[in-house]
């Protein structure tokens, strides 16, 4: 009997914790939006996990499978195009940046299928390649 009612306890109490008001986010209005002031540093992030602009910088990728011209980077942010050229065959492709990983040591870039077969890794599964960012 005590135990029926220990646990009827503990069941109340969880389920007491999970009646609180339901948290909802609504899209913020361009009007509600509040620009930094021009003199405010904008938040950057670590510049030795970035692919520098220009030159580019050279990795292994791998290729997943995803829809269209996609890629994973740790840390570059979403949206971001970088163009990946495998350097065994210069082939080339431009890919926008829409998941995080590769989270295999030693990778630098997950391509989505299509891109990997743009640039000839598919039978390989992985390639050296060349990373310079776009946009």
């Amino acid at each position: 009997m005590q135990i029926r009612l220990i646990a009827a306890a503990v069941t109340a109490a969880l389920l007491a914790g999970c009646s609180g008001p339901a948290v909802t986010r609504a899209p913020i209005e361009p009007s509600a939006r509040v620009a930094a002031p021009a003199d405010t540093p904008r938040h950057r992030a670590s510049l030795a996990h970035r692919v520098p602009r220009g030159d580019g910088s050279a990795g292994v990728a791998s290729y997943y499978n995803a829809a269209g011209l996609t890629a994973a980077h740790r840390t570059l942010p979403f949206g971001t195009r970088v163009r990946v050229t495998n350097t065994a065959n210069g082939r080339s492709v431009v890919v926008r940046i829409a998941d995080r990983g590769p989270f295999i040591r030693g990778r630098s870039i997950d391509i989505s299928r299509s891109a990997a077969q743009a640039v000839g890794m598919t039978e390989t599964g992985v390639a050296k390649v060349r990373m310079e960012v776009l946009q």
